[in-house]
């Protein structure tokens, strides 16, 4: 029997019962990438070695009569997180040899639960793409269709999944980065609520791993069924022992229902700043003409839901600012040149975007404020509803585009071309008030690209768009091989 397309559930089920050993699944995973990945190039620090010998340590502690939830279950760790003995370098060349003495606290907690690492998965350089290319590891293609991107940050990790590489992967999200790449490679991805998951331990090469609070940045769960997200979230999830870690302990509420007919769903499709693709928005109807088929409340409008151009412009605005602070892209001088031309009255996402990298930090706190207000919002629309489903972005995967200037590049919405970055509105809806989402697949473009869409669900009740995945899964299926 093959193993490499199987659930991590199905694999652990079939460890339980001897089917298989730890040793053969690592064996096979392993045997796949290297007859299969020279095409696309998602494993770009293998550890093959190592994971083998985890294979057979993960079969000893069975044959002792130890279950842990992952024990001899292969996976595979975004290169952005440390791993203690390989490099971790972001895809930036000057950090080639950083090399991380212990592991980021997600991989310790990987480990802990049993499961065997393959090795680190492909990122854009800094991670600041939708794509999955820098000069150190080379370029990852879409295993649907190698022209394309597999998306990005956490775009080797899908491509992995997609691809058989492993059962499991996890990666991070600040601006979509878990579920553009789900998105685009037909495959599970969910971002959880702000706050949820420690990250210590991914941070930028050579900054030390410290237990620091970050905005908009999360880490999570991939998987190829919505049951081993859960499996794998509740593994990752919960605070970092180093703080708050000392007080308090997690417990995530239970989904609020357990049957499509109970639920009452927000749909939308419609963007005020940017068009939707039919690709995506088919995608989104199928869902929305699945939960109506199953008896779930199903809504198109509500004036509960916050403003999307605010919101939008408030994402833009707490990221731009943010990134740029981590990595300064232009000269102050230039920039303030640049944004002394704008117009008073231009108020575009790209005028928006220009501005906020010269964000001072009263204008921070500002946008903060009315961020809070916009959390507000959203507390209030999820007493009347228990999800959102929307697009995560309005186009399937899009051919590789290696412009180094983002703020130059397009994005082709059947046939209309928009800034780049006018795009990530939809994977900011839910990141701005630190809301969890989940990407689920919704069926095929006519060019037989992977749709999905994301489910977005009410603050720390990461359970609840979590089930609705799974429920939808068994209504309108899942993953499938390319």
């Amino acid at each position: 029997m093959e193993w490499s397309f199987q659930s991590a559930e199905g694999l652990t089920a079939a460890l339980r019962a001897g089917e298989v050993t730890s040793v053969e699944l690592t064996d096979e995973a392993i045997a796949r990438i290297e007859r299969d990945d020279r095409m696309v190039n998602a494993i770009c620090v293998p550890d093959f070695d190592r994971a083998r010998a985890a294979a057979r340590g993960a079969d000893t502690a069975r044959a002792r009569g130890e279950d842990r939830p992952l024990l001899g279950v292969p996976v595979t760790v975004k290169e952005s997180y440390d791993v203690a003995g390989l490099p971790t370098t972001w895809g930036m060349p000057p950090h080639r040899n950083h090399i991380p003495a212990e592991d980021a606290v997600q991989v310790s907690r990987l480990k802990a639960a049993g499961a065997v690492v393959l090795g680190k998965t492909n990122v854009p350089l800094g991670l600041q793409d939708w794509q999955s290319f820098n000069e150190l590891y080379g370029t990852t293609n879409n295993p649907w269709d190698r022209d394309r991107t597999p998306g990005g940050s956490s775009g080797g990790s899908a491509a992995a999944l997609a691809s058989g590489f492993g059962a499991l992967s996890i990666g991070s999200d600040l601006a979509g980065s878990l579920r553009v790449p789900a998105h685009y490679c037909g495959v599970y991805a969910h971002k959880p609520t702000l706050g949820l998951v420690a990250h210590r331990g991914m941070v930028p090469p050579p900054g030390p791993a410290l237990p620091v609070d970050l905005d908009l940045a999360v880490v999570g769960p991939m998987a190829r069924t919505a049951r081993d997200l859960a499996l794998l979230l509740d593994v990752m999830a919960g605070p970092d022992p180093l703080t708050l870690g000392v007080a308090y302990r997690l417990a995530l509420p239970p989904a609020r229902h357990e049957r499509l007919r109970d639920f009452r769903v927000l749909v939308l499709d419609e963007h005020p700043l940017i068009a939707t693709g039919s690709a995506v928005r088919a995608g989104v109807n199928r869902v929305a003409d699945a939960l109506v088929a199953d008896g779930a409340r199903v809504e198109r409008h509500s004036p509960l839901l916050p403003d999307l151009t605010e919101a939008a412009t408030l994402y833009m605005q707490l990221l731009i600012s943010g990134s740029v602070a981590r990595f300064p892209t232009e000269s102050q001088e230039r920039l303030r040149t640049r944004t002394a031309g704008l117009s008073a009255d231009d108020l575009s996402l790209g005028a928006t975007r220009l501005r906020a990298m010269g964000f001072s930090h009263r204008d921070w706190i500002e946008a903060n404020d009315r961020r809070e207000l916009h959390r507000h919002g959203w507390r209030r629309l999820f007493a009347e509803f228990d999800a959102v489903v929307c697009p995560v972005t309005p186009t399937p995967a899009f051919p590789h585009d290696h412009d180094p200037d983002l703020l130059e590049r397009r994005i082709d919405i059947d046939g209309v071309e928009y800034p780049f970055f006018d795009q990530f509105v939809w994977a900011g809806l839910p990141t701005m008030p630190g809301l969890p989402a989940t990407a689920v697949p919704a069926g095929r473009s006519p060019e037989g690209l992977p749709v999905g869409v994301q489910l977005i669900g009410p603050m720390f009740e990461d359970r609840t768009p979590l089930r609705l995945a799974e429920l939808l899964e068994r209504s309108i299926g899942g993953f499938q091989a390319p």
